[in-house]
């Protein structure tokens, strides 16, 4: 599939990336300074007192984030967890409802059942790729909260924005679409729609797997306020290096996102006529269920491909077997990694409804050479 050319190259490169004034500097100064001196009392530089209520690399990235999305407000976090948190902290109060999706990722599954749960916020899960059970799930109790997660983390299941948008607002839903499998460079929520956009930007928007962070990007400015008082009040902000870590990876992204989808569609056409894989969970493929949606949604089919093998324990010693693809918790680098979502990144959803199939492997294409991908795959099957 061709990625169509857009403005995102060139918002991820220069967006809030002015050069210096003073020296001149193409690459802005990291700002590790964690307070900022006063022209009088209150007399702030630039609105600068303090690295918690504000840094300017920090402010750097959060403008690249708002304009890659289409925001008009970002906020940068310390984790992807950390920013949703806040967001939900944000829109919720005790007795709220959360509508999640039945395949998501188990952080936020425990994040909102086992975290919000004991601050009185119910949630429910029902399969986001099912506009039906959505209405239906929606009209038997409201949402304040309609989280959607597309592609879903792990079985890449497709949901449609544009449709779950309409039924979220009609029933006064904050609709919240996390867009980290995606990214602004393959999928754009907020222009179909969506209130609001989450990442975890240790993924593809760092991309070296060399920094944690998380992000959240709106349009709607009342409840922007309320995102970017606790982000000061609560204070889960990204460091200044950590802010820049990731501002220098996302200027990489469209390009590094063109070579993630080219080489995971080879790895998913191989393994779909493998004697030795049960089924193959990637967008790309015209057999997906959700094939023809993400072709109209997206831009490109993504970098991860889950695969189920015969059995649990296939699938454990297929995931213990790659060489090329390292076994490994998270997804989004450069280097391809291979998880067992049942015992590793999902291990906190086991025995309830967002469970994963224990035969099930995530495998996150890095940039390697593709021939050298395959082998790797071929030879660990044979195991």
């Amino acid at each position: 599939m061709t990625i169509e050319t857009d403005k995102t190259a060139t918002a991820a490169i220069h967006a809030g990336q002015a050069a210096d004034p003073y020296t001149g500097a193409v690459i802005p100064p990291l700002h590790l300074s964690t307070t900022f001196v006063q022209d009088g009392i209150g007399g702030l530089r630039q609105g600068y007192e303090y690295g918690r209520s504000g840094n300017p690399t920090r402010d750097a990235l959060q403008q690249q984030l708002a304009a890659l999305e289409g925001g008009t407000h970002a906020y940068s976090f310390a984790s992807g967890l950390a920013a949703e948190d806040t967001l939900l902290r944000a829109i919720l109060q005790p007795g709220d409802h959360v509508l999640l999706g039945n395949d998501v990722y188990g952080g936020t599954f425990r994040l909102i059942s086992r975290v919000l749960g004991g601050w009185g916020v119910t949630v429910q899960v029902v399969d986001m790729s099912d506009t039906d059970a959505v209405r239906a799930a929606v009209a038997a109790k409201a949402p304040r909260v309609l989280w959607v997660e597309t592609p879903s983390n792990p079985l890449l299941r497709i949901s449609d924005i544009a449709a779950l948008t309409e039924i979220g607002h009609a029933a006064g839903s904050v609709v919240v679409v996390d867009n980290t499998f995606a990214t602004p460079a393959l999928q754009r929520p907020l222009s179909l729609g969506a209130d609001v956009v989450v990442h975890s930007t240790t993924k593809y928007l760092g991309g070296h797997s060399d920094v944690v962070g998380g992000a959240v990007v709106l349009k709607d400015a009342e409840l922007a306020e309320k995102v970017g008082f606790l982000q000061f009040a609560v204070g889960a902000v990204s460091g200044p290096f950590d802010a820049w870590l990731t501002t220098r990876g996302i200027k990489t992204l469209p390009l590094r996102m063109r070579q993630h989808n080219a080489n995971a569609e080879a790895v998913a056409e191989f393994l779909v006529t493998h004697p030795r894989v049960a089924r193959v969970y990637y967008p790309g493929l015209p057999e997906h269920p959700g094939h023809d949606l993400a072709a109209r949604q997206m831009s490109g089919f993504g970098g991860i491909v889950s695969v189920a093998l015969e059995s649990g324990e296939a699938a454990r010693r297929f995931a213990e077997s790659t060489r090329v693809f390292q076994l490994a918790e998270s997804l989004g680098g450069v280097e391809s990694l291979v998880n067992y979502p049942d015992a590793m990144t999902h291990a906190s959803v086991r025995g309830t409804e967002a469970a994963v199939p224990v035969e099930v492997v995530r495998l996150s294409v890095g940039l390697e050479d593709p021939a050298d991908l395959l082998a790797d795959l071929e030879q660990a099957l044979r195991a």
